[in-house]
């Protein structure tokens, strides 16, 4: 393993480390408009949602590398107190990224990037139309982080009004997280796209699992199952009792004749392939058999 202190690198080497190593990250494509009423959109990875209550996003324009200066949008959230957070799906990721350009003081990115400027309700800055969520934000503050390059600043924005469109929506009001479609930034010029990597995990905070501490040593100690197994079977409320346990074998028993007289590696792999499918029951009868 390579260990590194940050200041033995240089700046951008280490803006590359993290990039890559924090990833893949949400996209805030921020609206704003200057003093004069002039508008600009660009888009910003470092960014994320920190509260409910009051409904909070933070988003950081960082002060360029190469040459220490700030980006139009943090001069005029710090001007003006408001902005738009447009997410970006993968329909619009192409023009998101055209209106990331270095474009002079006063060029319209929206034109530029082939977008839609729509009217806001509560603030001045312009949502972008075809995005399937707009947040409009009025700025509570904005914290500096430093004043060299690659410095950030978090601009802390509280929502004021949401806008979701009625295609990304499933009928109990829920967002539809495959018709929304987000895509999000890594390291170097690579994104990902939610909709092909989407997994679902239960939350621990629905059930009191048994955890890996209380699972018999076997399966706790096992070579064959992964941490990923474990904090699977460890996310259940109880094990399976032995009735179950024998009424499971006997129903596979056609399909997997020797089964009774597996091997604990034998179970384990058995078990692990229930896994993957998502089925800790039956991986749980497997290993208890």
């Amino acid at each position: 393993m390579i260990s590194l202190h940050p200041k033995d690198l240089t700046t951008g080497k280490l803006h590359s480390y993290l990039l890559s190593a924090v990833a893949p990250r949400p996209i805030a494509f921020a609206s704003t408009i200057d003093t004069e009423g002039n508008p600009n959109l660009s888009p910003f990875s470092f960014f994320n949602v920190f509260s409910a209550n009051p409904p909070i996003l933070i988003f950081s324009p960082a002060r360029r590398v190469r040459n220490n200066t700030t980006k139009h949008t943090l001069n005029n959230v710090e001007a003006t107190k408001e902005v738009v957070i447009n997410v970006v799906n993968y329909d619009l990721v192409q023009q998101a990224s055209l209106s990331s350009t270095e474009y002079g003081e006063g060029v319209n990115e929206f034109d530029k990037a082939g977008l839609t400027m729509l009217e806001s309700d509560e603030v001045k800055p312009f949502r972008v139309l075809e995005s399937p969520i707009q947040l409009e934000c009025k700025v509570n503050d904005i914290i500096k982080l430093g004043n060299e390059g690659g410095a950030g600043n978090l601009v802390i924005c509280e929502v004021v009004k949401l806008h979701l469109s009625k295609d990304i929506m499933n009928d109990d009001e829920t967002v539809n997280q495959e018709a929304l479609d987000l895509v999000a930034r890594a390291g170097g010029s690579y994104y990902s796209r939610a909709k092909k990597g989407f997994f679902e995990i239960p939350k621990p905070i629905q059930t009191l699992g048994i955890g890996v501490d209380n699972m018999p040593e076997d399966v706790k100690n096992s070579m064959i199952l992964t941490g990923n197994n474990l904090g699977m079977l460890g996310n259940v409320e109880k094990l399976p009792n032995q009735e179950d346990v024998d009424k499971f074998i006997n129903e596979i028993s056609e399909r997997y004749p020797n089964i009774k007289n597996a091997s604990h590696r034998e179970k384990h792999k058995l078990a692990k392939n229930y896994l993957s499918f998502g089925d800790v029951e039956s991986a749980w009868k497997l290993l208890l058999s």
